[in-house]
């Protein structure tokens, strides 16, 4: 009775172990479609991502090249108009000498016709002013060098005289005046200095 009973629950098992394997291949299958379903907007957010990535790197790259250009374009007019600058940098000045030009020849048109030298004279200092005027404009700036100290940072001296008009080591005249352009020394005055009477 035991043998028989211990068969009849075999065969049961065995009658349910297909219906088991069944329901497990079922719920396998279940799975990989959920997860099939699952991957499926995923895939496609990350195709969306790179896509957007790429136009963003698109979009970067124009304007960087948009940016190269303009400050290349900006490099070539900044060169053009320096050049431009260096190469009309006298213009102000040498507007500035025209009418002491014009004073000058229309005191040689007229030095014939002159009667009286102190017209002539005037007409001589009065340009002479002018043009020390314009000069000015653009920072040159006369040394006043009689009856100063020699300094042979301003001076070149020539020649030494004998003079109780002056102290030694004082300059007593002037054969070309001396200048400053702004706050350099443009050209050293070329005097003639005093030195003690003997």
């Amino acid at each position: 009775m035991v043998g028989h009973g211990h068969k009849e629950k075999k065969a049961a098992s065995q009658e349910a172990a297909p219906e088991v394997q069944a329901e497990v291949v079922e719920e396998h299958g279940q799975a990989e479609a959920n997860g099939t379903a699952e991957a499926g907007p995923v895939a496609d957010d990350t195709a969306q991502a790179i896509a957007a990535l790429e136009a963003e790197k698109r979009d970067a790259n124009d304007k960087l090249l948009r940016l190269a250009a303009e400050f290349e374009n900006y490099k070539k007019r900044m060169i053009r108009e320096r050049e431009t600058a260096i190469k009309y940098a006298e213009e102000g000045l040498l507007k500035e000498l025209l009418p002491t030009l014009d004073n000058l020849e229309r005191a040689l048109t007229h030095q014939n016709s002159v009667e009286d030298i102190n017209i002539l004279r005037q007409g001589v200092d009065l340009t002479m002013k002018a043009l020390l005027s314009a000069t000015a404009k653009f920072g040159l700036v006369a040394i006043d060098s009689v009856g100063q100290p020699f300094d042979p940072n301003v001076h070149e001296a020539l020649v030494m005289e004998a003079s109780d008009e002056v102290p030694p080591q004082s300059v007593i005249r002037e054969f070309e005046k001396g200048y400053y352009y702004k706050d350099r020394l443009l050209r050293a005055a070329k005097v003639v200095v005093a030195k003690a009477s003997e």
